[in-house]
């Protein structure tokens, strides 16, 4: 086929970069033929089937043909069942996506302009810098305090272009919990300097040490500029139903649908079904799934003490810890990762696709016997 010199893609799209990890594939692949058992501590999943009530609920629905279009926001009974857990909330402030990244995704399309800025805490989440870009606005990085926020820098950091602070607890990757002091005055620059609030609180189940969780929602007076998402998928074990949520005020909701309506249109709708089963399994279960992540957080972390520095994480499921003694003349975090999984069949997540170099993400919500296999490969290793 002649090669067109006339047709280009879109400036937006060609300085996007495609999800980071997906690079290793290849490499993981060439290690499973070649026989080696490969360990992924890369991904954010629990390992934890899906819990039977949304299995069977999900089941019942298909029994009952619950297949065709649905409401593009979302199920009523999901939605009302949804807004019920936020006061002040009405079903009509609630949208449902195909999990919280297309949540994401459609909060920027829906308020930002050209040149806009979203301040972002670093490290972050590695697709929020590219759907900022996405939608034509700036990311603005602000830098962290052993993973807490630096409330002077991101004051600081605010200009007549500011549309929006962003703020993800517990943080992907570094499984900070920012306390409610901090998030107080989150709300407070907000609100004096006009801005929109973006809170991504998909790990919000995730906190361990009976540490109290505070949210953004939970201060009444910024609910009318305030944009949270949440996920079915870690929650629940969920992460294939493609289930998540939006909580906004009604003209910002009323937005996401208008832009919902021309991308996927409704969330699968048997899916929805499983979603309210979840929303009325007892908590019991979700209890004890939680103290077996702490566990595992503490097995993981007792193992990686030694290995390098580590902040001991307050929620999610993830390890971040500063690898960069360990790093050649030149090396980045992106090439030792590389290096360990060549010579030890380990997935991790290096750092700079977080916007930290230096450290590694490691997820421990993996089998113990895993774990435990994975720092004895890097440990002989290094």
């Amino acid at each position: 086929m002649v090669k067109s010199m006339s047709l280009t893609l879109s400036y937006r799209i060609q300085k996007i970069e495609e999800s980071k990890t997906a690079r290793f594939i290849p490499l993981m692949e060439k290690l499973k033929r070649q026989g080696r058992p490969v360990i992924s501590l890369a991904i954010g999943e629990p390992t934890e089937d899906t819990p039977s009530p949304v299995i069977e609920a999900t089941k019942g629905a298909l029994d009952r043909q619950e297949t065709r279009y649905s409401a593009i926001a979302g199920l009523n009974e999901l939605n009302t069942a949804l807004a019920d857990r936020f006061p002040d909330s009405r079903p009509e402030n609630i949208v449902t996506f195909n999990g919280s990244k297309q949540a994401l995704y459609s909060i920027f399309q829906t308020i930002c302009n050209e040149k806009d800025e979203v301040i972002i805490p670093v490290p972050y989440w590695a697709s929020f810098a590219e759907q900022v870009r996405l939608a034509g606005g700036k990311p603005v990085f602000v830098k962290t305090k052993n993973h807490q926020l630096d409330l002077d820098a991101v004051a600081a950091s605010i200009t007549k272009f500011t549309k929006a602070i962003l703020i993800n607890s517990p943080n992907n990757p570094t499984g900070a919990v920012y306390p409610r002091k901090d998030l107080e005055r989150i709300a407070h620059l907000a609100l004096i300097n006009d801005l929109f609030l973006i809170a991504d609180e998909a790990y919000n189940f995730f906190v361990y040490d009976n540490q109290p969780y505070a949210s953004l929602y939970d201060f009444a007076d910024v609910r009318d500029r305030l944009i949270l998402t949440r996920s079915f998928s870690k929650h629940y074990a969920m992460t294939g139903f493609r289930v998540g949520y939006a909580v906004a005020p009604t003209q910002v909701a009323s937005a996401m649908v208008r832009l919902h309506s021309h991308l996927t249109g409704n969330v699968c709708t048997f899916a929805q079904h499983g979603a309210i089963a979840a929303l009325e399994m007892e908590e019991t279960l979700l209890l004890r799934r939680r103290k077996d992540l702490q566990r595992k957080r503490d097995l993981a972390f007792e193992q990686i003490k030694p290995l390098f520095p580590c902040i001991r994480p307050q929620g999610a499921f993830y390890l971040f810890p500063d690898i960069s003694r360990h790093l050649k003349n030149g090396e980045t975090s992106r090439d030792f990762t590389t290096r360990i999984l060549e010579k030890t069949a380990v997935v991790l997540v290096p750092g700079e696709d977080f916007g930290m170099d230096g450290h590694v993400r490691i997820c421990f919500a993996a089998p113990d016997d895993q774990l435990l296999d994975a720092f004895n490969r890097i440990r002989e290793v290094l």
